[in-house]
C-alpha cells in the first residue's frame, strides 16, 4: 500500500512508484520531490526486511551508500563558498601528511573529481577499521598513488569520504558528520545523518543485498572476477568488513558510503541548492559543471561524468558492455549522486527542483536501475521534458 501525498501535476511519479512494487520487485521505499522549495511528492510504501513484515513508515531511513558522497560534497562547497576551502590549493596545505607516494602535487579539486589516485588500498584493511575515521584517514595519507594525480579518473568508492573529509575536518574544526549537519542538514531540515545517534537507530531499515546474475554479469563484475588485485576488485572487496546492517556502521562517519537518511532527507539536503539559497551563484554554477569525463572509469569500467563531488547525467545504454543499471539519466543542469543498489539524491537548479529516492532492496548495476530511473523519468516528464535519447533529459 502506498501512503503519502502527490500533487496532481506529478501523478506520473506516483504511477511509477506503484509500478516499482507491482512489476519491479520493490520491497520498501520512499520518494520525495520538491519544486520551488515546496514538497510536491512525498510517498512511501512496502515493508522492512525481516520476518515480521513491519511497514515502511513516513520517517523510515536506510543506508544510502554513495548518495553520501553527494551530501559530503554539498558541505565541502559550503566551505568553498565561505572562502575557507580553496579547490586549487595543494592538499598538503591543509593536510601535510598526505604528501607521500606521488601525491605531493595533488590538489583539493582532485579529491572531489575522482582523479587524485587513491581509489582503494593495496594492503588489506583489518576488519572493523572502516569504522575508525582517524585510522582510515591515516591509511589514505600513506597510500601511494595508483596513478599520477589528475591524470586519470577512477571512482573512489569508499576512500572519497576520508580524503575530502579529512581536509574538511581540518578546515572546519568539526568532525565530518557534525559539520555536514551544521552546514547542510540542519539549515534544510533534512533527515540525514553521517553518524546516526542511538536515539534514531530504531528508524533505520536494513538493506537487502543484490545477488549478481552469474549468467549475465556486469562489466564491473567481470573486472572484479578477472583480477582480484585490480583496482575494481580492491575497491569492492577491501572495505574492512563494512556491514550496513549494523549499529556500528550507522554510528560511524563513513563519508564515502555510510550516510543514513530518508527520501525526504535527500530531497531536503538538495532543496536549498536547487533554489539557489544555500551558496552563491558562482559556487552553484561550479557545482553543476562537468569537471571530468572518461570513456572507461578506472574503477567502475564504464563511461562516467563527474562534477566536483557529484555525478552528472551518464548514458551507458548503447555501449557494447553496457548494462541497464550502468546509467543515470538526468538533465544537463542537474547534479547529485546515486548510491549502490539504486538510491539517488539530486537537484536541478534550472527547474528549482530536488529529488530523493531510497529503498531497502538493492538492485544490479553500478548506477541507477529501472526503479530509480523510472522515478527520475517520471519527474522530468511531469515538468514537460520530452526525451532522454541524447543522453540527458531535454524539453
Amino acid at each position: 500500500m502506498i501512503s503519502g501525498t502527490c500533487a496532481d501535476r506529478f501523478a506520473a511519479v506516483r504511477a511509477a512508484f506503484e509500478e516499482n512494487f507491482d512489476r519491479h520487485g520493490e520491497v520498501g521505499a520512499s520518494v520525495c520531490v520538491t519544486l520551488d522549495g515546496e514538497t510536491v511528492v512525498d510517498l512511501w510504501g512496502g515493508h522492512l526486511a525481516g520476518d515480521d513484515g513491519a511497514a515502511w513508515e513516513a520517517d523510515t531511513m536506510t543506508t544510502v551508500f554513495s548518495c553520501t558522497k553527494g551530501a559530503v560534497a554539498l558541505a565541502a562547497h559550503v566551505l568553498v563558498d565561505r572562502g575557507e576551502l580553496d579547490l586549487d590549493r595543494l592538499v598538503t596545505d591543509y593536510w601535510p601528511q598526505f604528501g607521500t607516494g606521488g601525491k605531493e602535487r595533488a590538489t583539493v579539486r582532485m579529491l572531489l573529481d575522482h582523479t587524485v589516485g587513491v581509489p582503494t588500498w593495496r594492503e588489506k584493511v583489518p576488519k572493523g577499521e572502516v569504522y575508525d575515521f582517524d585510522a582510515m584517514a591515516e591509511r589514505c595519507a600513506r597510500e601511494g598513488a595508483f596513478w599520477e594525480p589528475g591524470s586519470r579518473q577512477g571512482y573512489h568508492m569508499l576512500s572519497f569520504g576520508w580524503l575530502i573529509g579529512e581536509v574538511m575536518r581540518r578546515v572546519s574544526g568539526a568532525s565530518l558528520g557534525a559539520f555536514l549537519r551544521e552546514a547542510v542538514a540542519v539549515p534544510a531540515g533534512a533527515d540525514f545523518w553521517l553518524g546516526v545517534p542511538e536515539a534514531e537507530e530504531a528508524r533505520v531499515a536494513k538493506v537487502i543485498p543484490s545477488v549478481p546474475d552469474p549468467a549475465n554479469p556486469t562489466a564491473f563484475t567481470l573486472a572484479v572476477r578477472a583480477d582480484r588485485s585490480s583496482v575494481p576488485a580492491l575497491a569492492l572487496l577491501n572495505q574492512g568488513g563494512m556491514n550496513p546492517n549494523t549499529r556500528e556502521c550507522h554510528a560511524a562517519e563513513i563519508g564515502g558510503g555510510g550516510g543514513v537518511g530518508s527520501a525526504r532527507g535527500l530531497a531536503q539536503l538538495y532543496r536549498r541548492f536547487g533554489t539557489g539559497e544555500a551558496v552563491g551563484a558562482d559556487t552553484l554554477a561550479r557545482m553543476g559543471r562537468v569537471h571530468g569525463a572518461t570513456e572507461r572509469d578506472a574503477t567502475l569500467g564504464v563511461a562516467m561524468r563527474f562534477g566536483l563531488g557529484f555525478m552528472c547525467s551518464i548514458d551507458n545504454r548503447r555501449r557494447p558492455d553496457g548494462w541497464d543499471g550502468d546509467s543515470c539519466l538526468l538533465s544537463d543542469t542537474a547534479f547529485g549522486h546515486v548510491g549502490a543498489g539504486g538510491s539517488i539524491g539530486f537537484c536541478d537548479p534550472a527547474e528549482r527542483l530536488s529529488v530523493g529516492y531510497v529503498m531497502n532492496r538493492m538492485g544490479d548495476g553500478v548506477l541507477l536501475n529501472e526503479r530509480g530511473q523510472g522515478l527520475v523519468d517520471a519527474v522530468y516528464r511531469s515538468l514537460g521534458y520530452r526525451s532522454n535519447a541524447s543522453g540527458a533529459w531535454r524539453r
